[in-house]
Parts: C-alpha cells; sequence; structure tokens
C-alpha cells in the first residue's frame, strides 16, 4: 500500500531515507532549506558519495515516486506521514548535541498539520527529545492532538545505507505510551515490505527508541577504543595486535567485527554522538553511569597522536620531510571527512613542517574544503612521489591491493606505516620496506 510521506533533511540519512521509502513504493516528498542541495538531488545527482544511492534516486525520480522541495506548506499539504532526518551536531565549545534543527522542523511544520499526522524522528537525538517535540507539536498543531511524535531510529552505516534501510537488521520503534495514537499501524503499513522479510520490529516508549541509538553508538565505540588500548600495550610488549583479535573474536561472546586497531573512529556520528550521550546522562544525574566513554574518547584521539610519533620517528623529523598520506575519509566507501583520523593526522604532520601530499579515491574535494593548505594528489603513485615515509590512512580497496613494486621507484625511503593494519607486513618487509603497523612487532 502506498503512502504519501515527507522526509525533512536532505543530507546522508534524509536523502538515503526518502530514495528508499521511494523505493518502497511511497510517494515521497524531500525538504530542505539548501536550494543547491535540492536543485542537485532534484536532477538524481548525489551530493556525497554513497555506494548504489545515485541509482535508487535517479529510478524513483524517472518513476514520479521521489520529488524535491522546500516548502514546508507544500510538505504539509501532501503528507500525513512525516520523517524528521535532520542533523545533531555537537553544540559548539561543549558535548551536548545541538537540537536547533530538530526543533526548526518541529516549529515550522507543525502549526501546518490541520489533518490527523504522524511525525517519525529518524535523527540521533538525546533522551528526552521526543517526547518533549510531541508536547510542542500538540501546541502549535490546529490539529492539536491529531498529531503524533515517535522516534524510529535509523542504524546505517556509511556506504552500506541503501542495503541497511531496505534489508536492516531491525526496526525500533518509539510510540508516546500517553499518547492512543496510531504511529505502530502507520509504521506497520511503510514498512510492510520489510516486515513480510521477517525483519526484526521493536516497539518500544519513545526513551528507550532513542537510547537504542545512543546505546548502539557507544558500545561500537568502546569496541574499537578496546582493541585500540590492547594494541598500546601489544606495541610495549612486542605482541601482535591483529593475530590477538583474531583470537579472541572467535569467542561468540566478543566477535572479530569492530576489533581492528588502528588510527580509530571519525565520521559525522561517532565521535559527537558519545559526547551527546555523556552530557545527556549528566543532565538526567546519571552522569558516573557514562565517565567511561570519556577514556573511550582519549584512547581514541591518543591514536592519531601515535601516529604522527610513528611518522616522525620514521623520517628522523618531519621538519622538511615529504610525507605520503593514503587515505582521508573517516573509512572506506564514503567521501565523509568529518572528525576524520586521516585528515587530522595529515593537518598535525604539515604543522610540524612536512611537506605533506594526500590522495583519496572520492574524499578529495571534501578535504580541500576542510584543509585547503595540504597538497592533494590525482592518485596513490603522485601522492608517493619522492616520499620520505608513507602512511596508509584509510583502507580503501586500492590501497590494499597496491604492491612495493608500485612505489619502489616512486618514493624517496622504502618506509610505509599502516595506520589500519590492512596491507601484510611480510609482503612488504619481503620485498626490502620498512613496515610499521599499529599495535604490531
Amino acid at each position: 500500500m502506498s503512502t504519501r510521506i515527507a522526509v525533512f533533511g536532505t543530507g546522508y540519512l534524509g536523502a538515503t531515507h526518502a530514495a528508499c521509502m521511494a523505493e518502497l513504493g511511497h510517494e515521497v516528498l524531500g525538504v530542505d532549506v539548501d536550494a543547491a542541495k535540492l536543485e542537485k538531488l532534484a536532477a538524481g545527482e548525489v551530493p556525497f558519495y554513497e555506494p548504489g544511492l545515485g541509482e535508487v534516486l535517479r529510478n524513483n525520480i524517472d518513476r514520479g515516486r521521489l520529488k524535491f522541495t522546500s516548502s514546508y506548506e507544500e510538505a504539509a499539504e501532501f503528507a500525513d506521514v512525516f520523517f524528521l532526518g535532520v542533523g545533531t551536531p555537537q553544540k559548539k565549545g561543549e558535548f551536548a548535541a545541538d537540537m536547533v534543527y530538530v526543533d526548526a522542523v518541529i516549529e515550522t511544520l507543525a502549526p501546518l498539520l490541520t489533518k490527523p499526522s504522524v511525525i517519525f524522528g529518524k535523527s540521533t537525538v538525546p533522551v528526552g527529545t521526543a517526547e518533549r517535540l510531541g508536547k510542542r507539536a500538540r501546541e502549535l498543531a490546529p490539529i492539536g492532538d491529531g498529531v503524533e511524535v515517535a522516534w524510529n531510529p535509523e542504524f546505517l552505516r556509511e556506504g552500506f545505507a541503501v542495503q541497511d534501510t531496505l534489508h536492516p537488521d531491525r526496526l525500533v520503534l518509539g510510540v508516546d505510551r500517553n499518547v492512543r495514537g496510531r504511529a505502530e499501524s502507520v509504521a506497520r503499513e511503510v514498512y510492510a515490505e520489510l516486515l513480510d522479510e521477517e525483519i526484526p520490529f521493536l516497539v518500544t516508549d519513545l526513551a528507550t527508541a532513542e537510547l537504542v541509538k545512543a546505546s548502539a553508538n557507544a558500545f561500537l565505540a568502546t569496541k574499537i577504543s578496546f582493541i585500540n588500548a590492547i594494541s598500546e600495550v601489544c606495541e610495549a610488549a612486542g605482541a601482535d595486535v591483529t593475530v590477538l583479535a583474531d583470537a579472541i573474536g572467535h569467542d561468540v561472546r566478543i566477535g572479530r567485527r569492530f576489533l581492528n586497531a588502528g588510527i580509530g573512529f571519525g565520521g559525522g556520528c561517532l565521535p559527537k554522538d558519545i559526547r551527546a550521550f555523556m552530557a545527556r546522562a549528566g543532565e538526567l544525574g546519571a552522569d558516573q553511569a557514562l565517565t567511561f566513554l570519556r577514556e573511550v574518547d582519549n584512547i581514541n584521539m591518543r591514536r592519531r597522536t601515535r601516529m604522527v610519533e610513528l611518522a616522525r620517528e620514521a623520517c628522523g623529523s618531519l621538519l622538511g620531510a615529504r610525507v605520503a598520506v593514503l587515505g582521508a575519509a573517516f573509512k572506506p566507501d564514503s567521501d565523509d571527512v568529518r572528525d576524520s583520523p586521516a585528515l587530522n593526522v595529515a593537518g598535525q604532520i604539515q604543522l610540524q613542517g612536512a611537506a605533506v601530499n594526500v590522495y583519496d579515491p572520492k574524499a578529495m574535494d571534501n578535504s580541500r574544503a576542510l584543509f585547503p593548505t595540504l597538497t592533494y594528489s590525482a592518485n596513490a603513485l603522485e601522492a608517493c612521489e619522492g616520499a620520505d615515509v608513507v602512511l596508509v590512512l584509510t583502507e580503501w580497496l586500492e590501497f590494499l591491493k597496491l604492491q612495493p613494486s608500485d612505489l619502489d621507484s616512486v618514493v624517496r625511503n622504502k618506509v610505509i606505516v599502516d595506520g589500519r593494519n590492512c596491507l601484510s607486513p611480510d609482503d612488504w618487509r619481503g620485498a626490502g620496506w620498512n613496515y610499521r603497523g599499529l599495535g604490531r612487532p
């Protein structure tokens, strides 16, 4: 059954959700205040790199199921199901999440709602936000109690966002237990095709749904920082963290995924979300519960410093050294450089007097905008020209396929530091290279 849906925010989350809801057969209107972004999307262009999304976007525009607008009035008239997918960045100068964009959607949309409506929140928000927004929406809307706010958190992995929206490992819906509403029945209609696949559907109260997302991110961040802390011990003891991770990963209680030691996590979600989680716990009087996340954050930031140290050790001094940086995005299959460990390391090395040449298969434009003073190369070989040390900082397949012989005649010194433990030490050392990996002997 087709539903008329409006999705607010056409960034990474919103654009993906809008295109995928159209793919499920619904009529969808994407809403944003950024005219340039809307123009691109309406022309079938995705303003960021996400594998497979462009095809889904264009198919549904061509079928007439997906359109874009900047008009809230048009959206309110068109739909009675609304998804809220705007950003919740970290507030300047503090850990808390900035709710200005989320609040703005409710303040602008609610006064236009004259028919029974359900607003599903997708954004990652501090616990308590959904209940507050629900009250505010009912105050502002002409239909009053006919407006319901529910929370339906997203669990997208960049690089797999289309897959994660159309075939998620679970659906979570938080409903307001104090409102006799239809959010659950509407969600079941919207996600009927997914529920037919027997994807688990968990219906909770609002607070639990909000906390599910925050807790998932906190757990992943903790797992990554745990193996990075162990890699520090491995370096001190002369052990190999990659073999150790394989060994403990065979334990089903632990699992091997997200146990890859390296330069740590970044991106637009994990760093700011775990900080917002700590801040909100403090506001609720449960601050001691999440103090461990401060150490998770510290370990993560320390990995970047360690990478700079390894580059300095490799060169003797960074002053006047030529450093090749392979990778700028915070992870492969993405052009996202928000809080990217790779770019952060490149910037720190440049500040210490090195000439830094960066190459990334997809994130060059975003990197230039953020770090305009770095030098950018057209390909990996150009970045490595005359290099005293090569740093692999994002584990793109293109870099995994590099052979020592590709770089032998290009670099000044055969030194490589593997910031993601994604290369074979034996292959590189066997070819006469000085190979360093994080947490490896």
